[in-house]
């Protein structure tokens, strides 16, 4: 088998460590398992063996790959090592550790050899500084389970040889996964974009709006991820989560956009860290998560007519959807005494746009529509703190007349998916403008290494860049917060309809 990098070391015998040796092996590369214990390189060489095994079993490999790839790996010693044209660390995360490895390898490996690094937020160039070949030193940051997870990051630091990062895209390829390129920054892209799921999650739950297992339902449900936020961060764990929160805000000098939480910093002190310890945003008993039914929708008696404010997003698919359940519609300029009265804003919550129309704020109710009601398993109503029981009783019956899941949030600036969505937007198309990657190696990182539904600025596409704008424009506006300040290339190509995947020209 012809490969970029004939032989590699890896160094690290981890979970990491061990899975990128398990690729290289099957690329067809020579591979030298290093680790400063040599009983954890001999017990991941025997777990390597029986993976493989387990494989055939399977029918994924054939027995003669599998004992050629079994052949192909050897436990060594870093003196072992001047062969190597390839040597991938993955050892702990810090800087002067791994300095002090690359500084060793550079008197034993040959000076044409690459050194990369599996660093998921540590700066390549800081990593190269005190080399004598820094050229030679790329970033190279695979995800666990690596055999799993098909995206590398690719980080030419200040003085990478550009040459490199091809080969080593090249070599990605070869293993069956898929590159790409980033630039050193803070974060590279997949930690980077992560912050606007999370973090605005963390925002929206400290404001009072919903608690944590309502936010995870009106993300899976509404925009379709596979996890919420508070499942993702209970699984990631919080001492894993809250110190990249706090890297990456504090490596940009304060973002507000990256600002974390106070309430992951508490439950990291307190250890409750997710399902690592039995107790996260949620209580796990074997292993499952303890989640409360969600309420019944409320048995109404007498319905009362629905007016529909003039400023509503969607307001024609709104009716639509008010005449398929069955409501009594008021078309009059404005509301009668007794009319239920629904507000569909973007960005605003419900007080401002009662008060701004000039709405009794008792019986004003207002319901997401960024995304369209078809595409989505749930709707979700807010109210505002003068709304009525019975009004706000009458609103989440009626919208769950055709058994489509409802939940009803507290008021706030903008509801939870659009807060997100708009947030995740932003943060992507900022990235597009520092040129911390391609938008298309950002839509490719993203799905495959968070995995959303879609990228993000197919997201944003998808439920429209002057949306997304308007969303934003309005969350500022009510925060006064410069952490929704929209990013000068979406704001670009929303004000002239330019596709958020098109490059400029």
């Amino acid at each position: 088998m012809n490969v970029t990098f004939p032989t590699i070391a890896v160094i690290g015998a981890g979970a990491m460590g061990r899975g990128i040796a398990q690729i290289a092996a099957q690329a067809g590369s020579r591979v030298h398992l290093v680790d400063n214990n040599p009983d954890a390189s001999a017990q991941a060489r025997a777990a390597l063996a029986d993976q493989w095994d387990k494989l055939v079993a399977k029918g994924k490999l054939e027995a003669a790959q599998a004992q050629a790839c079994k052949e192909r790996l050897q436990v060594s010693a870093l003196s072992e090592l001047a062969d190597c044209d390839l040597v991938i660390e993955a050892i702990v995360e810090r800087l002067d550790i791994k300095r002090a490895l690359f500084a060793q390898l550079e008197d034993i490996v040959a000076p044409t050899a690459v050194l990369a690094s599996n660093t998921s937020s540590l700066s390549i160039t800081a990593l190269a500084a005190d080399l004598k070949r820094p050229q030679q030193l790329v970033g190279l940051h695979f995800f666990n389970p690596v055999p799993l997870m098909k995206v590398v990051e690719v980080i030419g630091g200040l003085k990478t040889a550009p040459a490199i990062t091809q080969d080593l895209s090249a070599y990605v390829r070869e293993m069956g996964h898929t590159p790409v390129q980033a630039a050193d920054t803070p974060g590279f892209i997949v930690n980077h974009l992560g912050r606007g799921y999370n973090t605005e999650a963390l925002r929206i739950v400290s404001e009072g709006v919903a608690d944590f297992s309502t936010i995870d339902r009106i993300l899976r449900d509404q925009v379709g991820f596979r996890l919420g936020p508070f499942e993702l961060m209970d699984l990631t764990g919080l001492d894993v989560s809250h110190p990249v929160m706090e890297s990456i805000y504090n490596q940009y000098y304060q973002e507000p956009r990256y600002r974390p939480s106070a309430i992951t910093a508490q439950r990291l002190a307190g250890r409750v860290l997710g399902r690592k310890t039995g107790e996260g945003f949620y209580k796990y008993s074997d292993g499952k998560a303890e989640i409360a039914p969600e309420p019944a929708a409320p048995v109404v008696d007498e319905m009362p007519p629905v007016w529909v404010s003039t400023r509503a997003a969607r307001r024609s698919e709104l009716y639509q959807l008010l005449k398929d359940l069955g409501a009594k519609i008021e078309t009059g300029q404005s509301p009668s005494a007794q009319a239920l009265t629904l507000v569909a804003p973007l960005g605003f919550d419900v007080t401002t746009v009662a008060v701004v129309e000039r709405l009794d704020p008792a019986r004003t109710v207002g319901i997401d529509l960024l995304i369209e009601d078809a595409a989505t398993r749930r709707r979700v109503l807010a109210t505002n703190p003068a709304t009525r029981p019975d009004m706000r009783a009458a609103a989440h019956a009626l919208f769950a007349r055709d058994g489509k899941a409802v939940s009803v949030i507290r008021d706030s600036g903008g509801f939870v998916s659009q807060r997100v969505v708009a947030s995740i937007v932003n943060i992507a198309s900022d990235m597009c403008q520092q040129g911390v990657c391609s938008p298309a190696d950002l839509e490719t990182a993203v799905t495959l290494g968070l995995g959303y539904p879609m990228g993000p600025l197919a997201m944003g596409n998808r439920w429209g860049p002057t949306n997304v704008l308007e969303v934003l424009f309005n969350m500022q506006t009510v925060y006064g917060d410069p952490r929704y300040r929209p990013s000068p290339w979406l704001r670009r190509r929303g004000a002239i309809g330019l596709s958020l995947l098109q490059q400029e020209s």
